[in-house]
């Protein structure tokens, strides 16, 4: 069978990802500002233990770079399944075969993948633009898919979803 032929199957797809590639770049800005007053805070607080303890604490600080990938695989594994950024948008990732929320270890692989894909350069990001359920690379290999959150819900009509509702056979 060939995946997406019925056009059910492609309405679907297109209510759970309309407008999701542009809320989700606003949301990696709100969250990158949480993220720098998060590691803000963290070095302050870091660098005060630090003076305090003559600098025996300062090799902790070290660990800085891990709580963005704490921060985003906390929020994925979290009830909401989105960071605040994409729960503020009215986004939420969820499993790709069935839309149930994501396990704790696609959550990690999401989370370590989107920082290698940053690290490697972000121009993979750009993958989304071609998927059909606008899916980025750390998406795909997460088993994962970032979908309106209101476009799970049994009524999808309102003022920013297109069309009526549709309900999953």
């Amino acid at each position: 069978m060939i995946p997406y032929a019925s056009p059910d199957a492609m309405l679907q797809d297109d209510i759970l990802t309309t407008g999701v590639l542009t809320r989700r770049v606003f949301a990696w800005l709100i969250d990158a500002a949480l993220i720098a007053m998060l590691v803000g805070a963290a070095w302050s607080f870091g660098m005060v233990l630090g003076i305090l303890t003559l600098g025996l604490t300062m090799p902790l600080l070290g660990g800085l770079p891990v709580l963005p990938v704490l921060y985003t695989w906390l929020s994925l594994a979290s009830p909401l399944s989105a960071t605040p950024g994409q729960a503020l948008l009215g986004l939420t990732v969820r499993r790709d075969d069935d839309l149930g929320r994501p396990t704790m270890l696609q959550a990690l692989v999401s989370a370590v993948g989107y920082y290698v894909t940053m690290v490697l350069g972000a121009i993979w990001l750009l993958v989304a633009i071609l998927t059909t359920r606008r899916r980025t690379l750390h998406d795909m290999v997460a088993g994962l898919v970032v979908v309106r959150s209101r476009a799970l819900t049994a009524d999808t009509a309102g003022w920013n979803m297109r069309g009526g509702g549709w309900t999953p056979r």
